[in-house]
């Protein structure tokens, strides 16, 4: 059985970033990115963890980064814990059983990016927040422009778009982050490179979604984080995981209202019935909840991969 983690020190690494739930080290010249079991919900990091979670993130992340490189360079090394361990230890960290039972599953080497300060999220459905701000504007109604984007009328929430669009943000360091149009991150990044990375981000969208639709899964939406590793544009961070994706079950797919999605969505939805007022500390996830949602991080690997989680 594998351990479950809510947070690891590894004794000489110099840790460089610890997030909602990865835990960034550095490693040599290149990064060491630990998914712990940590989940967040409305900006709170629940106090029990998932099992196997951070496992799954790291193993479909390699999926993608591997299956889209023709598309995009990406910051992977390697997630083999024969390549991950030997590396530590020679870097001076004491690899013990224990470690290394932590470690099982959930490491990610990767070269070291300097990262952009613009997230890149692409959609193929009209969800999330999305959504709102299109009825917001006066949709479904008449036409309307969200974020520099021209939305046609008569859109149901979780209809397919006529084809996908570039909706970047900024990037929050606690909250939600902020969407942003075309034009705002071309003043950040510069009209060239904002340009690669909405046509990039597109791109690996449109081939992620038609792998998911072999797989039965909806790919709804997805967002992307970037960096330049030598000057060369590089994906970074996560792929196409159910942290940063959504996905639905095709079979089950209804527009004109919300679906169910292979995410959060069991720990969102009993916060929402426990009444808890969304500030810190978040309460307790129950057995119940905390199993379900693990089921369903790892049905979403199996379906995403074809392969049962090790």
């Amino acid at each position: 059985m594998s351990v479950t983690i809510s947070g690891l020190d590894i004794v000489g690494l110099e840790r460089l970033a610890s997030g909602k739930v990865r835990e960034i080290f550095l490693a040599g010249d290149v990064l060491l990115l630990i998914a712990t079991d940590r989940i967040s919900a409305y900006d709170s990091i629940m106090p029990n963890p998932i099992p196997d979670k951070g496992r799954v993130l790291t193993q479909i992340s390699e999926y993608w980064f591997r299956r889209l490189r023709p598309i995009a360079v990406n910051h992977l090394i390697t997630t083999d814990d024969r390549y991950v361990l030997p590396y530590l230890l020679e870097c001076g960290v004491e690899v013990t059983r224990d470690l290394a039972e932590q470690l099982h599953g959930r490491c990610t080497l990767c070269v070291r990016a300097e990262a952009l300060p613009v997230e890149c999220v692409v959609r193929g459905y009209i969800s999330g927040s999305l959504w709102s701000e299109y009825c917001s504007a006066g949709g479904p109604g008449q036409e309307v422009e969200v974020h520099g984007v021209l939305l046609p009328a008569g859109l149901r929430e979780s209809d397919q778009l006529p084809q996908p669009i570039f909706t970047p943000a900024t990037k929050a360091a606690t909250g939600h982050d902020e969407n942003i149009s075309m034009s705002q991150a071309e003043s950040i990044l510069g009209r060239d490179l904002a340009r690669e990375l909405a046509g990039t981000s597109i791109a690996l969208y449109r081939e992620a979604a038609w792998h998911a639709s072999s797989s039965g899964l909806i790919l709804a939406d997805t967002k992307f984080e970037f960096g330049l590793y030598k000057g060369v544009l590089t994906l970074i961070d996560e792929a196409l995981t159910p942290d940063s994706s959504r996905y639905w079950d095709a079979e089950a797919y209804a527009p004109g209202g919300p679906q169910a999605s292979y995410d959060k969505q069991f720990v969102r939805d009993w916060l929402t019935s426990s009444g808890w007022n969304r500030e810190p500390p978040a309460p307790a996830l129950p057995d119940d909840v905390v199993q379900k949602t693990a089921a369903k991080y790892r049905e979403a690997y199996q379906r995403i991969t074809g392969c049962s989680l090790v």
